[in-house]
């Protein structure tokens, strides 16, 4: 109702211990808990009030007829339209306009046949493209392998220079030796 959390009810709690006390607290519970529950009970009563008077003023009627205002179907303006000549049921078409319809109805049938052959096709034929390459990849990894163990061979003589001159680099760097001033000096 007020959109009090947990958290909020405590800092309530703590506040209403320190300022009644904790003999006075039980019975403050007790009163706002008989206050809130007269409220809710007062609330309810308006509310059936309420609602027995728009009962007895019709309101419910009223609202039962613009429901069914707001459907056509309950309202009867489909039996209207029928009986007007502008409905679905009583609609004609002249011999020209019949034809081209039913000209189009096949047309698209027809496209819509070819075209579902045609994703049928597809789709075999992306099935097959992909059945292939697994039948072909065992054969291929054979040379792969082959061409995988010659290279661990070329890498060990690659890394001896490189150990080499790491050896050396150490060897001819050497740290010049710098007369250190002394602290009072600067």
């Amino acid at each position: 109702m007020f959109g009090l959390g947990w958290s909020e009810l405590m800092v309530v709690g703590i506040v209403a211990l320190i300022v009644v006390g904790p003999k006075d607290l039980p019975v403050l519970f007790k009163t706002v808990g008989q206050f809130v529950g007269k409220a809710k009970g007062m609330a309810r009563e308006f509310s059936s009030a309420m609602n027995a008077a728009a009962d007895q003023a019709g309101v419910s009627e009223i609202q039962k007829t613009l429901n069914a205002a707001a459907n056509p179907k309950k309202f009867g303006v489909d039996k209207i339209r029928e009986a007007s000549g502008m409905g679905p049921a009583t609609t004609a078409l002249s011999k020209e306009r019949e034809e081209a319809r039913a000209k189009i109805s096949e047309a698209t049938a027809k496209a819509a046949t070819d075209r579902k052959a045609r994703e049928a096709a597809e789709a075999d034929a992306a099935a097959a493209e992909t059945a292939k390459p697994v039948a072909k990849k065992p054969a291929a990894k054979k040379p792969a392998a082959k061409a995988a163990a010659k290279k661990p061979a070329a890498k060990p003589a690659a890394k001896k220079p490189a150990a080499k001159a790491a050896a050396k680099k150490p060897a001819a760097k050497k740290p010049a030796k710098k007369h250190a001033a002394p602290k009072g000096d600067v």
